[in-house]
Formats: structure tokens, sequence, C-alpha cells
């Protein structure tokens, strides 16, 4: 059956990947964005689709539609790009997420709010699970990103429990593919693009830290699968590969894949920066029959093909 499914920031890397997943499975699909970070590039391919509609807004003002489902994946999410307007940043998390639970309570639809590992901060427990709490500096330089986030997952769980506004919170850990911006400040990205050009690769700090990197088709298939669920469960569930990779490997991996003659160096490490993140995906394997099927090889050979087209 058709539904008619609003995505905001739907221009963005993982809102252009998720419009193209619900159109191909048969969907009408309205994308708003305010292309702050999103890039009308990446939904280029889908403007003729007879059921997809694109409006230019920003969620910090209200915005009526009579919709059957919403993710809410509207807020710059690459530290270069949060930090560059804090104030911004955490408007968008909080007025945002007001806006689009008020729409939602209006018309009775189910809503996702697409949520971050980040919450967990620079975390004491390893690896991280749904109850853990986290670890986050509130007055640090990435607190507006990350309390945006954490106060957001606050007022959908307030909107169900008042209103009871038919909810969904995934948590998503560091995702990449095609469609990520060449500037964003990410890990992945920046290697690609330096290796590609046969720049130095930037490693902050010794190269340790770890992180878990999930391909842009697994976490789209998981966050349909969590909007499928029933009403009853709400999350927050944890959405990423529990494969772990020191930043030093990952580096490693991406001149192999690209032959590349980039050297690599070491700089400073930002202020609140996470020394380790990995996701346990025990609830996300019991409650949604879901885990990631893409290795990392496999992904950063698609997302350096991606890079080698656009630059």
């Amino acid at each position: 059956m058709k539904k008619r499914i609003l995505i905001t920031g739907g221009a963005g890397f993982i809102g252009s990947h998720l419009c193209k997943r619900l159109l191909d499975e048969g969907n009408e699909v309205l994308c708003l964005d305010n292309y702050f970070t999103g890039n009308k590039e990446n939904i280029l391919p889908l403007i003729q689709h007879p059921y997809f509609e694109v409006i230019r807004h920003d969620i910090m003002n209200s915005f009526y539609a009579e919709v059957d489902e919403i993710y809410n994946l509207a807020c710059p999410a690459s530290p270069i790009h949060y930090q560059y307007d804090p104030i911004r940043t955490i408007n968008t998390s909080v007025m945002g997420a007001i806006n689009i639970l008020g729409l939602a309570n209006r018309v009775k639809c189910k809503v996702m709010q697409a949520s971050t590992s980040e919450v967990y901060g620079d975390p004491q427990i390893h690896p991280q699970a749904e109850y853990y709490w986290g670890n986050v500096n509130p007055i640090g330089i990435r607190s507006c990103y990350d309390e945006g986030k954490r106060c957001a997952e606050t007022i959908f769980m307030d909107y169900h429990r008042q209103y009871k506004v038919k909810i969904k919170i995934i948590r998503i850990f560091n995702t990449y593919g095609p469609n990520m911006h060449p500037q964003d400040g990410r890990v992945v990205s920046n290697f690609i693009v330096q290796a590609l050009q046969d720049k130095d690769l930037t490693i902050y700090g010794n190269g340790r830290q770890t992180r878990s990197f999930q391909y842009v088709d697994d976490l789209i298939r998981g966050m349909i699968k969590m909007m499928d669920t029933g009403d009853d469960f709400t999350g927050p569930v944890n959405l990423g590969n529990p494969c772990e990779f020191t930043i030093l490997q990952l580096a490693e991996t991406v001149l192999r894949l690209t032959n590349s003659k980039s050297k690599i160096v070491f700089q400073p490490l930002p202020s609140d920066d996470p020394t380790q993140r990995k996701p346990d995906i025990t609830l996300a394997q019991s409650k949604l029959d879901w885990m990631p099927a893409i290795e990392l090889e496999g992904g950063l050979k698609e997302t350096i093909a991606y890079f080698k087209r656009i630059l």
C-alpha cells in the first residue's frame, strides 16, 4: 500500500538514499531541506519521479502536510558543519523536533528521530548499549550537537508519553557511502578525498582511537525495519556496524584501495573527540532482525568510486 512519507533533511547524505529506497518501494515521498548541508545533486536523479516532491524549508519553522510517516533527519551532522553555527545546530535539533512532533500529533502518524551515537559522548563502557546514559561534556564545542540530539530524544519521549505520539528513535553510528559531502570533515570522506588527490592523510591524535563504520545501505535497511515495528516499540535502537577499526587501519585501507602516493601525518586531537565508538546491536538483532551485511572494504570501494566521479 502506497504511503505518503515526509523526510526532513531529504537532500542530505543519508536522506537522499532514504528517499530513493522509499520511492523504489512504491511510496510517495515529500523531501524537505533548507540546503545548509544538503545538496540538490543528491536528489537530482529523483526529480522526474512522479511520486517525488521537493520543498525548500527549515524545520525551525512549522510545516503542515498530510502524511503517513515522518523521518526526521534534518540537522548538520559533521563537526565542521555543526560547529559553524552552534546556536542554529541546537535550535534545529530542539525546535525542529517540537515542530515535527506537532505535525505528527496533528495528523496521527508515526515519526522517527534520527539520533546519533554522539549521545554516548566519550563512553566509559564499551561497546555502547542503549541503556548507557553516556559521558557528554555539556559545555564543550561538540555539545551543540551532542546535547541537542539528547534533548531531541527527551522531547520525543515526552510527546509519546503525554500525547501518545507514535515515535521511533534510532541512534546512528558512523555511516559512510556515496553522496557524502567532500568537505564535511568526516574521517572517511577526508581520507578518500586526500588520497585521491595524493595529499597527506591527516590523522588527529595517535590513530589508535577506534570507530565502527557502517555502509549507508545497511543503515537505510535498518531505518525502514524500525519504522515498520509495532507502536509499542519506541527504541532507542543502535544502528551501526560492530566491527571495530582504528583510525590508522582505516587510513591504511584507503591508501591501498586508492593506490595513492599519499603519506600519513599526525595532528593534535580535537577537544572532546571520543577515543572509542562501537555499537552493541543486540537490540536491533532481536527486535528488527537486522545486522550489517556490507564489510568495510566493499563499502569503501563504492565510496571511492563515487568520489572519483565528483572530483
